[in-house]
C-alpha cells in the first residue's frame, strides 16, 4: 500500500482521537463538578429543577426540594453546582449585588441631562414655556396652517380624495385579462 491510499484512514483516526479526548475531558469536569457537590450547596438537575443539596453519597444525592420534599437522584443527574448568588437570585428572586448598586441610578432621568437649575431660570428670555411638538400633523389637524387659505385647504381633501382614488387598483371580474 502506499501512503495516498493510508493518508485518508490516518486523518480519520487522528479526528476520532481529538473528539474521543475532548468528550473524556468534559465527562472529567463534569464528574469533578459533582464530587465537588457539599450539603447546603444550589443545583440544577439535568431536568431543569433547582433545589438544595441535603446529603451526598457515592453514586447518589439526596435533595432538598422544598419545605418537606427530600427526593433521592442519581449524581449523573445533576446537571450544575451554582454558586449561591445565582442559587438566590434564580430561585427566590434575591437580588444581592444589585441592591448596593441602587444608589448609583437615579429615580429619573433629569439629573443625567446635566442641565443646571440655573439655566431654567436665566432672564434672557432665550427658552419659551411652550413645550415642543415633534409629532407629524395633517393640514386638517393644524388650525394656524388652515387658517391662512380657507380655498386652499378646502381644495386639499378633494385633491386628496381623487389622489387615493387612482392610487387603488381597479376592480374587474377577473375574466377580462384572461382572455
Amino acid at each position: 500500500m502506499s501512503l495516498v491510499t493510508l493518508l485518508p484512514f490516518i486523518v480519520l483516526i487522528g479526528a476520532m482521537f481529538l473528539m474521543t479526548r475532548s468528550a473524556k475531558k468534559k465527562q472529567q469536569q463534569a464528574a469533578d463538578m459533582r464530587d465537588q457537590m457539599q450539603p447546603g450547596s444550589g443545583i440544577r438537575t439535568i431536568g431543569g429543577m433547582y433545589a438544595t443539596v441535603k446529603e451526598v453519597n457515592d453514586d447518589t444525592v439526596l435533595l432538598d426540594a422544598g419545605p418537606g420534599v427530600d427526593l433521592l437522584f442519581a449524581k449523573n443527574a445533576i446537571a450544575t453546582v451554582l454558586s449561591d448568588d445565582e442559587y438566590n437570585r434564580i430561585v427566590h428572586g434575591v437580588e444581592h449585588d444589585l441592591k448596593s448598586d441602587a444608589d448609583l441610578v437615579p429615580d429619573d432621568a433629569s439629573s443625567l441631562t446635566g442641565a443646571d437649575e440655573s439655566a431654567d431660570t436665566d432672564t434672557d428670555g432665550a427658552s419659551d414655556d411652550k413645550p415642543i411638538d415633534l409629532g407629524k400633523k395633517d393640514a386638517a389637524e393644524d388650525p394656524a396652517e388652515s387658517a391662512e387659505d380657507p380655498a386652499e385647504s378646502a381644495e386639499e381633501p378633494a385633491d386628496a380624495a381623487e389622489a387615493k382614488a387612482e392610487d387603488e387598483p381597479k376592480k374587474t371580474d377577473g375574466d377580462s385579462e384572461a382572455k
